[in-house]
């Protein structure tokens, strides 16, 4: 496929995060671009504010009539159920339509590809790459699955000859994308809804792998087996970040590299998952040839991702963190992070569960990691693409903590709930539409604080 050819671009589902880079990247590019989303929200506000034109109804009657077959591409995503009429009326007149991995694919092979693949990670390491190439002043085009502070958006600049993409192991997506230079950052199990085994997940990231001939262009941690250039922090590696610690709340660390030993690298983002992110992106960035000096400047201005240990407030007596946390090991990796910067504080963990599928596979992992806050509100689990599934409830779920400060909230009694607490630290987690509540639980705690 020709994308030269393309004149109009039609996203059924453009709110999603990465569908909307998309829609930024091709609306860059010079095309027509316009689509339609269940709902209106921040995402597609702002598309509507770039003059990308949007409706919220599935009718067939709102597709511009000048989209025609020989110069329309549709891009759908995997969210949109089959019975979708303006999906159908695609599919019935013989258009071009295509998954978005499958676009990226066409887009990656164009181009000296940069892919950030694992179940955690590939947002905050995929944005800090970015971030880098476009510092150095490399003809870079990053999607990124979160809008990165820097940049108010989800694409970082507006290159033609190397692209950043993260390699999404939903539905098997990374396999249409051919990078050059990728990391893998883990392989725990997530998405068994698709995959049905952690074997099967493991499986798929093992062929994603193998898309990188050359093994010193694929960088993985210690522990994956795996073939490709170790990255770790504090133990023997090829990349090693050693020599950590905090100064004025930011990382200050040192990374030896096979060449040379980079010293003093400044780091804002809490957390030793996400100094882990770091050494990852500097790993892939070095390897293809970022000057040094650039590395050490981008990494110090990184401003961070919207919903990744986001910070709303921040005062000596009230702290509150936003995050995008949706799997036991990124709660783990939040309570991680909140434990070191403020230790001894109260925690209030306001938790939406995400699929219940997910919730399901998880449970005892999500109860265990929930548990190790001091307080826990949990709200009804976000059921995106799925169905209700019987048994699988919150209540459910808060019946396998053991911390006995818990309770179940309805979206309505929220705002109430978190002001009644004492708790000096105050963190929102999950990938629902808990991040349409952040202004508003903002609001009710500047006003207590």
């Amino acid at each position: 496929m020709n994308l030269n050819q393309i004149q109009n671009v039609y996203f059924i589902g453009i709110g999603g995060i990465g569908m909307s880079a998309l829609a930024r990247y091709f609306k860059n590019i010079g095309k027509q671009v316009s689509g339609y989303d269940k709902t209106p929200s921040t995402l597609t506000n702002e598309l509507i504010e770039s003059g990308i034109n949007i409706h919220f109804e599935d009718n067939i009657n709102l597709i511009p009539k000048d989209y025609f077959i020989e110069n329309t591409l549709v891009i759908v995503t995997p969210a949109v159920p089959v019975t979708h009429s303006e999906w159908n009326y695609f599919i019935e007149r013989n258009y071009e339509v295509k998954k978005r991995a499958e676009v990226l694919g066409i887009i990656t092979k164009g181009t000296f590809c940069y892919a950030v693949a694992g179940t955690h990670g590939k947002t905050t390491t995929s944005s800090i790459l970015g971030h880098i190439l476009y510092v150095s002043g490399a003809d870079v085009t990053a999607f990124v699955g979160g809008i990165v502070e820097n940049y108010s958006s989800n694409l970082i600049g507006n290159g033609k000859t190397v692209t950043v993409v993260e390699a999404d192991e939903f539905d098997r997506s990374f396999l249409h994308l051919h990078p050059n230079i990728a990391c893998i950052t883990s392989m725990d199990a997530d998405h068994l809804d698709i995959y049905g085994t952690s074997e099967a997940i493991e499986a798929s990231f093992v062929e994603f792998a193998n898309k990188v001939e050359d093994k010193r262009n694929l960088f993985i941690t210690k522990e994956l087996p795996l073939e490709g250039v170790q990255c770790a922090i504090n133990e023997d590696a090829q990349f090693k970040a050693f020599n950590v610690r905090i100064a004025k709340g930011s990382y200050v660390f040192d990374v030896q590299t096979p060449s040379e030993t980079i010293k003093d690298l400044h780091f804002a983002l809490p957390g030793m998952h996400n100094l882990m992110n770091a050494l990852m992106a500097i790993a892939m960035a070095k390897t293809g040839g970022t000057p040094t000096a650039a590395i050490v400047k981008a990494i110090a201005s990184f401003g961070g991702i919207r919903r990744r240990f986001s910070y709303q407030i921040k005062t000596d007596n009230l702290v509150y963190i936003d995050d995008y946390a949706h799997h036991p090991t990124e709660i783990n990796a939040v309570n991680q992070a909140v434990r070191e910067l403020y230790p001894g504080q109260k925690v209030l963990a306001i938790f939406q569960p995400h699929l219940f599928s997910r919730t399901r596979d998880f449970a005892d992992g999500f109860a265990k990691s929930l548990s190790a806050f001091d307080e826990v509100i949990l709200m009804d689990i976000y059921p995106a693409r799925e169905l209700p599934m019987e048994g699988i409830t919150s209540q459910w779920l808060m019946d396998k903590m053991d911390n006995s400060n818990k309770k179940i909230v309805a979206k309505n009694d929220l705002l109430a709930s978190i002001k009644a607490s004492d708790a000096t630290i105050i963190v929102t987690i999950g990938a629902g539409d808990i991040g349409e509540l952040v202004p508003s639980i903002k609001n009710i705690l500047n006003e207590t604080n």
